[in-house]
């Protein structure tokens, strides 16, 4: 999902003219990057930098389909999850396979959870295409997301 605008108007919107801004995931399953808007789109909609990043994670870390592809989750993992007075959230009628998301996890963790940028002018400052990127790796149920945006500077 391009966040740029979002960014930018945090931005604005602070007040700050000289500085930074962090955005930042809440979530161990997302990502934060920055990189050119394509113009180009696949027929799914996707700019081709995003299907050519999801083909590359793909080869480096493919989804968990099944107990063998990950360590990740572990009997200990699952019976913790399962004493949450939420667990229904997590495993929905019990189903383990709900957490099959190490490969989400592996993902975020190498694109990374968070970016600062320069604040300029009262501007967010981005280098001609340049774009704010937030990748949510978790498929394996539907969930809100959210990331925050924090600006610091005079």
């Amino acid at each position: 999902m391009n966040i740029t605008i979002d960014v930018s108007q945090a931005v604005e919107k602070s007040g700050i003219k000289e500085g930074i801004v962090a955005v930042i995931s809440e979530h161990t399953t997302c990502a934060v990057y920055s990189d050119e808007y394509d113009h180009d789109r696949t027929p799914d909609g996707d700019t081709f930098l995003q299907a050519d990043l999801s083909d590359g994670l793909e080869k480096i870390f493919p989804e968990q389909h099944d107990w063998k592809t990950y360590r990740y989750p572990g009997v200990v993992h699952f019976s913790e999850v399962e004493s949450w007075p939420n667990v229904d959230s997590y495993l929905p009628n019990g189903d383990r396979t709900m957490l099959w998301n190490g490969d989400a996890h592996l993902r975020s963790t190498l694109i990374g959870g968070s970016q600062i940028f320069e604040v300029a002018k009262g501007k967010l400052q981005m280098n001609g295409l340049a774009s704010i990127f937030f990748a949510d790796f978790d498929r394996t149920r539907e969930r809100v997301r959210k990331i925050r945006v924090i600006v610091l500077g005079d």
